[in-house]
C-alpha cells in the first residue's frame, strides 16, 4: 500500500483565543470562558482557558467558582460567557482554508480536523511538513488564530504530534521516527487511554509505554477487554488503519418513537417522551456536544404534523432540561388538540462541540 500522509490542525486553547482576537488587551491577562448554568451567579464550568490562566491551575470542566478562587490574585482575569456563534463564524472561516490544502478532508469538530494529503505531498513528509507551515502561515494572516499541526502516517500519531509541542506547534513523525518517538510519551499521552486505564496498568507496577509494549495482546484483553485491550496494543505501538473520511458537522441530534396506541392523553404521551429524553441524551453525551434548543415533534394519525421548539438562555448538556423543556413543549401543543398522536419524537439543536468532554460531563 502506498505511504499515507495525515494532518491532523488543533486550535490552541480555541474559544479563549477567539476572544483574544475579538479584544487584542486581552492577550496579557488570564481568559477563561465559561458555560454558565441557568442556576444563577457563577454556577457552571469552565469551557477552556487560554494559557496565562491554566498555569493557575484552571482547566476546562473546572467549577467557576473554583477557577476565581484559584485566580483571586489576578484582578485582571477576564471570566467570560462562551460565545459559540462567533466561535462558529471563526470556526467556518479557517476551515474553508484549510480544506483546499486536502486531498480528503474530515471535519472532526470546530477547533480540529484531519487532512489526507498523500497527493499533494507527492507522499513525501519534507513536502507534507511545507504544508503544514503553510497552513499555520495562512491561519495566522486570516484569522489572527494559532494552531498547531501534527503529520504522521497515520491519524491516531497526527493526534498525538499536534499536541506534543502546543501551542503553535508543528510536529512530523515519519514512519522510520514512530519507535523512537512512542519512547517519549506518557501512557496519557495516547488517545483514548484515560486515568483508570493508567492506574489499572500501574497496579501491576506498569508505568511507561516500554513497560506496556511487553504485554501481549492476550494480556491486555485480559485486563481490559477485546476492544480496549486491542486498542492499547496497537496504539502503544503508533499502529492506525482508520482512514480519513468527509464527515459533515452534526447540525441537529433527534429520537422518534411509534407509540404502542393513538393518544391524546398528556400522562401517556409524556412517559414516552422522557423515555425518548434518556435516549436522546445518551446520544448527546456520545457525540460530546452541547444544545442550546429543544424541539418535539408530534405525528398525528391522520400524518399531519406539529412541531414545537425553544432556545435555551445557555448552551448546556443537561438531561433535566430536556426533559424540563420537551414536556412543557408537549403540554403546549395538546393545548385545544383534537386528532389522536400516533408517533412522538424530541431533538437537540444549535449544538456545540465540548472541551474538557470528561471532566463537563461529569460536573453537570
Amino acid at each position: 500500500m502506498d505511504q499515507r500522509i495525515i494532518l491532523h490542525v488543533d486550535f490552541d486553547y480555541f474559544y479563549a483565543q477567539c476572544e483574544e482576537v475579538r479584544k487584542p488587551d486581552l492577550k496579557t491577562k488570564p481568559v477563561v470562558v465559561c458555560m454558565f448554568s441557568d442556576r444563577g451567579g457563577d454556577s457552571g464550568a469552565v469551557a477552556t482557558a487560554n494559557y496565562t490562566a491554566r498555569e493557575f491551575g484552571v482547566k476546562s470542566g473546572l467549577s467557576i467558582q473554583f477557577a476565581k478562587q484559584k485566580l483571586k490574585d489576578r484582578d485582571d482575569t477576564a471570566f467570560l460567557p462562551a460565545d459559540f456563534e462567533y466561535y462558529s463564524e471563526l470556526s467556518e472561516k479557517y476551515m474553508n482554508i484549510i480544506k483546499k490544502f486536502a486531498d480528503i478532508f474530515e471535519y472532526v469538530g470546530r477547533d480540529e480536523a484531519y487532512l489526507d494529503i498523500s497527493e499533494k505531498s507527492e507522499r513525501s513528509f519534507t513536502k507534507a511538513g511545507h504544508i503544514g507551515q503553510q497552513i499555520k502561515n495562512e491561519i495566522r494572516e486570516k484569522t489572527k488564530l494559532t494552531c498547531s499541526v501534527g503529520i504522521s502516517p497515520n491519524k491516531l500519531l497526527s493526534k498525538i504530534a499536534s499536541d506534543y509541542k502546543k501551542p503553535d506547534g508543528l510536529t512530523t513523525i515519519t514512519p522510520d521516527d514512530v519507535s523512537e518517538f512512542m519512547k517519549k510519551l506518557e501512557i496519557r499521552d495516547i488517545p483514548g487511554i484515560g486515568i483508570k486505564t493508567e492506574q489499572k496498568l500501574a497496579e501491576e507496577h506498569i508505568q511507561t509505554i516500554n513497560e506496556t509494549r511487553n504485554l501481549d495482546v492476550f494480556t491486555l484483553i485480559n485486563m481490559f477487554g477485546r476492544k480496549t485491550g486491542t486498542y492499547i496494543h496497537n496504539a502503544i505501538r503508533g499502529i492506525d488503519d482508520e482512514p480519513v473520511t468527509v464527515r459533515a458537522p452534526t447540525l441537529q441530534l433527534s429520537k422518534i418513537t411509534t407509540l404502542k396506541e393513538d393518544s391524546i392523553d398528556y400522562t401517556f404521551l409524556e412517559r414516552n417522551m422522557l423515555e425518548l429524553c434518556e435516549k436522546l441524551h445518551s446520544a448527546v453525551l456520545k457525540e460530546n456536544k452541547m444544545f442550546r434548543a429543544v424541539g418535539i415533534h408530534l405525528i398525528q394519525n391522520d400524518l399531519s404534523t406539529k412541531t414545537r421548539s425553544r432556545m435555551l438562555k445557555n448552551p448546556t448538556l443537561n438531561l433535566d432540561e430536556i426533559k424540563k423543556t420537551s414536556t412543557q413543549l408537549l403540554k403546549d401543543a395538546l393545548v385545544e388538540q383534537t386528532i389522536p398522536i400516533r408517533r412522538i419524537g424530541v431533538k437537540v439543536s444549535e449544538l456545540s462541540d465540548l472541551e474538557g468532554q470528561s471532566n463537563i460531563t461529569s460536573y453537570f
